[in-house]
């Protein structure tokens, strides 16, 4: 029987330590087959990137390290960046633009507005050497804007009065809990405007158009695609098939390589999508709308 035992250890010990690790192996093989190369265009290092901008924009360190990674690399020869965002904030918005204004000192960097480019995503957008517009995109509302609510009735019907301490005349300004007063619409108008004067410059230098005429492509006017064309806003319209063979006829690679979406995050996005569907079939109160 011994003997036996022996002469079978070569079979035996591998499949205990199947049995014992099959969850594992399994997790390891559906990783080799998931990120495993599927050809040789696998191992050749892209040269032209293409950079999401979506939703609102409020933090942009994600897209300001993807612009940095791309000036540094060598191998990218130019950059497309694909926008469908209503604007955002100003800072983050203003640090975008200048990013792509370094940027295009070492690369061609095309803008495709693939929905809305409007208000902050125009002005982060402005300094590329081609913005395209999709035929059915919106594009404009270049204005600044400081909106809150008045709740003093509100307030006043459930009993609550606000309290603070303050040390500056104009420490209150913007708060809810009243309406404010001419001095504060003053000092907030002088933030504004200021803001709109460097907006609307920044526009006008990047884009090549008369900022004495700002009334004509600003003051907050809302356009499709064809008219911001015919006021300077996008230099043509197209679709992504055309913002791209734009930007490989402008950085003027031989054989144009683009980037793939990272395997990991891709499928991490169909497992999220599946989840979703499951829920919404068997817990449909669970999924948010």
């Amino acid at each position: 029987m011994e003997l036996m035992r022996k002469l079978f250890l070569p079979i035996t010990v591998p499949m205990k330590f199947i049995q014992d690790h099959f969850k594992a192996m399994l997790f390891v093989l559906l990783l080799v087959l998931l990120f495993a190369p599927a050809s040789n265009e696998d191992f050749t290092a892209n040269n032209l990137q293409t950079i999401k901008l979506s939703g609102p924009i409020m933090e942009v360190s994600e897209v300001l390290s993807k612009i940095n990674k791309a000036y540094k690399n060598d191998n990218i020869k130019g950059v497309l960046l694909v926008v469908d965002s209503p604007g955002g904030a100003v800072a983050p918005s203003v640090e975008i633009a200048y990013a792509l204004k370094r940027l295009k000192t070492k690369k061609s960097v095309v803008v495709y507005a693939a929905g809305t480019l409007a208000s902050g995503s125009y002005y982060a957008s402005i300094w590329a050497d081609k913005i395209i517009a999709n035929p059915g995109s919106m594009v404009g509302s270049i204005g600044v804007i400081i909106q809150s609510a008045d709740l003093s009735e509100l307030l006043a019907k459930i009993g609550i009065k606000s309290q603070s301490v303050q040390a500056g005349k104009y420490k209150k300004v913007g708060t809810p809990d009243r309406e404010w007063t001419d001095y504060e619409v003053n000092e907030l108008n002088k933030v504004i405007h200021a803001t709109y004067d460097m907006f609307t410059k920044d526009v006008a230098d990047a884009r090549g158009l008369d900022y004495t005429k700002r009334d004509l492509y600003a003051n907050a006017h809302i356009f499709t695609a064809h008219q911001a064309k015919e006021v300077g806003l996008v230099d043509s319209i197209g679709v992504m098939y055309d913002a791209k063979k734009e930007l490989e006829y402008l950085s003027q690679v031989a054989l144009p390589v683009w980037n793939k979406e990272d395997k990991f995050d891709k499928f991490m996005k169909k497992l999220s999508a599946t989840t979703s569907i499951a829920l919404y079939t068997y817990f449909p109160s669970l999924v948010l709308k």
